[in-house]
């Protein structure tokens, strides 16, 4: 992995020209990650950026994103591989169709790499083009325990096993990086084996930073009031605040209506891009989105 980020400064340097602004302790622990070829866990709240790091550091790298996106009820043998059952039935019609096929051959035939598809954990510990992939294990707190802990063994060994084919061991260990929305607790047994950093909401002058990255077109005056408005928002006791994704997707609605300044009326019928429950959208209209919007703009007011 020559081409690795030599120091922390570096990764921070690498994350940006590829438009993610991140704060010293993610760009550290990213930095920490690479070097010592250990897996990342990065916990957090939905739209924070979590799942957008692995997709930055696989552009900067050059590498080859895989990911496993993690669901209730995911099992080992559909995050690792299965059998083309369609193509090994047509084979096996084939063959008596040809008669006299030899069961044991035709058998021995069927469970090979031909009839093998691939899933994200047996890909990563393929080797690929340009060096190790980045396996993104996205949202493992959906997953059910059972599944853990088959992953913890994947993860020690960097190795996974078919029982036809035998042991599959990556001859260089994928850059893993795992997220969690924390809808329940991970096992402390697969947190001990990764680096731990949680992703918190950027403040002010970052979230400004990553919306000029990100959206580049929106003039100034504009972005500084989408940035003080949504963080005033996250103050609010809503059910489920906005994340920097909902922030960028807000700007960018706001620039194709051609906004060029926030009003009650703009916010009123563009909050489905930030809130994502009537219940905070209808806690928010009106009345309450004016005060805010005074708010920020007494706020913002040169002095």
């Amino acid at each position: 992995m020559s081409n690795l980020p030599k120091s922390i400064d570096a990764v921070e340097a690498l994350l940006a020209d590829h438009g993610y602004i991140a704060a010293r302790a993610l760009a550290t622990v990213v930095f920490l990650s690479l070097k010592l070829g250990r897996p990342l866990f990065l916990e957090g709240e939905a739209g924070v950026g979590k799942t957008e790091i692995a997709k930055v550091i696989a552009a900067a790298l050059g590498r080859r994103l895989i990911r496993l996106q993690c669901y209730e009820g995911l099992d080992a043998a559909s995050a690792v591989y299965e059998w083309n059952f369609a193509a090994q039935m047509i084979a096996i019609r084939t063959a008596e169709a040809g008669g006299g096929a030899d069961r044991t051959a035709l058998r021995a035939e069927l469970f090979t790499e031909d009839y093998l598809i691939e899933r994200p954990l047996l890909a990563a510990m393929r080797p690929q083009p340009g060096g190790a992939p980045v396996l993104l294990i996205d949202e493992l707190d959906r997953t059910d325990e059972p599944f853990e802990a088959y992953l913890l063994e994947a993860l020690s060994d960097f190795q996974v096993t078919i029982p036809e084919l035998g042991t599959v061991k990556a001859p260089e260990a994928p850059i893993v990086i795992l997220t969690s929305n924390r809808t329940r607790e991970v096992h402390d047994a697969l947190k001990r084996r990764c680096l731990y950093h949680w992703v918190d909401y950027p403040d002010a002058a970052r979230e400004a930073q990553i919306l000029t990255a990100r959206c580049p077109e929106a003039q100034q005056a504009l972005s500084r009031e989408v940035v003080a408005f949504v963080q005033r928002l996250r103050s609010e006791d809503l059910f489920k605040k906005p994340g920097v994704a909902e922030t960028i997707d807000w700007a960018k609605c706001l620039l194709a209506l051609d906004v060029i300044s926030l009003t009650p009326e703009v916010i009123a019928d563009t909050l489905g891009a930030i809130l994502k429950y009537q219940d905070d959208i209808q806690k928010i209209q009106g009345a309450e989105a004016k005060r805010i919007l005074d708010e920020i703009r007494r706020d913002l007011a040169p002095v």
